[in-house]
């Protein structure tokens, strides 16, 4: 069995600490569990097997799969892995797990054709799940008001998990905790470990054995999918290490990596988004500095990226749940060890400012008058319906302040999450009156469909066309 405790969508998350877990079997039939801490009973682990006996229980008693949260990183890697074992996907959100069951998938990550394809079955209690040999952890990493880690969703999953992992030993199963959730070094083996531990009453290293492989799903990225990309993997013991490896080649055709050590795998994570984050830093403070000259950033990068080794980043507003939080994870280590991480920091707060900035920049456009914006596009990125930590809600507010009447409207996001994230209204019939001011702030592909006259067409008199990304080219009034 493998178990993947996947990403959820934060409204549902923050729930996760005070009730149980309900439950809904792929055949519709739903069932309410028990309290997660309290679902299996303790096992003794003395005259337990040797090591090199233990591991080899897995491939007698076959490998079987439960995946659990059914999120963005979850459920394509739950669909993965359905086509190489008998899997159970497991999500404590019982709409969530209704939807899938009807076919429907509200991330648009995986088609109705895939999902009525797949073997995956579809479960929201852990009680009714089969002992695992993998656990596979995904669960968000946020960050708290603070800006500091917030592990207590990974954490809760560490509690669940651990209490599952009885069962498992008891059936002759070594079962591996991998965990994929970003996290800064030593989570895994420091925070992770003992908490397992406590609620299984097992050994780590013994009993059950630890990995790492960081997920790498961007979301809309129809290229870089679960089942092609290259995958970090990582593992207690060179034997746990290799389960690991065979785990993950046997469904990408990417390959794997083996990373030297759990903490080198997590670190390769934390970093790969921290320098992303850094080199747009760049790009956004020098569009700060071309717009005081009237140059525009866009002509500046067209002349520069002739050069071969230009790097091709671009500036904008740094949402999502990757890019603007995992570098505070690296930042908050570096700070307990005595360190002053001011490049990472430096760059985190540049983005972190650039929708007040533009927001001044576009109160400014318009003489500084107040007056009426049509906002299109609220969703972190172009073509998706994710609004996880979304900028553009920040410049939203930001106008708002500076007593503009702002309506926005977006072609992917679900409504009802725009009010409970945001409480920002996404307006159905926008494009039915005039405004003094069009921000096209996340160019949706059917936004670029409609073409710059449209879009000039929702103009009053005398208004402004702005264009965030510069998509839109001559057509636009003001662009970065």
């Amino acid at each position: 069995m493998i178990a993947v405790y996947g990403s959820l969508a934060p409204d549902v998350l923050t729930t996760c600490f005070e009730l149980p877990w309900p439950f809904a079997c792929a055949s519709g039939h739903n069932l309410k569990g028990a309290h997660l801490t309290s679902m299996h009973p303790k096992v003794a682990t003395t005259g337990a097997m040797p090591l090199s006996t233990r591991e080899m229980a897995p491939d007698a008693l076959g490998q079987k799969v439960v995946v659990v949260g059914l999120g963005y990183v979850g459920l394509p890697l739950a669909v993965a892995l359905a086509r190489k074992f008998p899997t159970v996907g497991l999500d404590i959100d019982q709409r969530r797990v209704t939807e899938l069951e009807a076919g429907h998938d509200r991330t648009g990550e995986i088609d109705r054709d895939r999902l009525d394809a797949s073997t995956l079955s579809l479960a929201s209690d852990p009680a009714i799940c089969p002992p695992a040999d993998f656990y596979i952890v995904t669960v968000p990493t946020p960050i708290d008001g603070a800006n500091r880690p917030d592990l207590r969703i990974v954490e809760a999953a560490s509690r669940t998990i651990g209490a599952m992992l009885p069962a498992a030993v008891a059936e002759g199963r070594t079962p591996v905790v991998v965990y994929e959730s970003t996290v800064y070094p030593g989570v895994t083996e420091d925070i992770c470990a003992p908490i397992l531990e406590q609620y299984s009453g097992l050994l780590c290293g013994r009993d059950f054995f630890l990995g790492y492989s960081p997920e790498r799903i961007n979301p809309g990225d129809r290229e870089h999918t679960i089942d092609k990309i290259t995958k970090v993997v990582s593992g207690q013991t060179p034997e746990t290490l290799e389960r690991v490896a065979q785990l993950y080649a046997s469904i990408t055709s990417g390959g794997v990596f083996r990373a030297a050590s759990i903490k080198a795998a997590e670190a390769a994570k934390v970093i790969e988004n921290a320098q992303r984050d850094i080199n747009i830093a760049f790009m956004n403070e020098i569009s700060q500095i071309f717009s005081a000259m009237d140059i525009s950033i866009w002509d500046v990068l067209a002349a520069a990226r002739t050069k071969w080794n230009f790097l091709p980043f671009g500036p904008g507003l740094v949402g999502g749940h990757c890019i603007g939080v995992d570098p505070y994870y690296l930042s908050h280590r570096a700070e307990q060890l005595g360190l002053d991480p001011r490049v990472i920091l430096a760059g985190r707060g540049i983005n972190d400012s650039m929708a007040g900035w533009v927001a001044q920049q576009l109160h400014a456009k318009r003489g500084k008058k107040p007056g009426s914006v049509l906002v299109l596009g609220l969703t972190f990125k172009e073509n998706i319906p994710d609004l996880r930590n979304s900028k553009v809600a920040d410049l939203v507010t930001a106008l708002g302040r500076l007593g503009h009447g702002v309506r926005v409207h977006d072609a992917h996001a679900d409504a009802e999450e725009a009010i409970h994230e945001y409480g920002i209204p996404l307006v159905a019939d926008a494009f039915k009156r005039k405004y003094d001011m069009v921000l096209l702030a996340v160019p949706h592909r059917e936004y670029l469909a409609m073409g710059g006259e449209a879009l000039r067409g929702l103009l009053k008199k005398g208004g402004t066309l702005a264009d965030l990304k510069g998509e839109l080219g001559e057509a636009a009034d003001w662009t970065l």
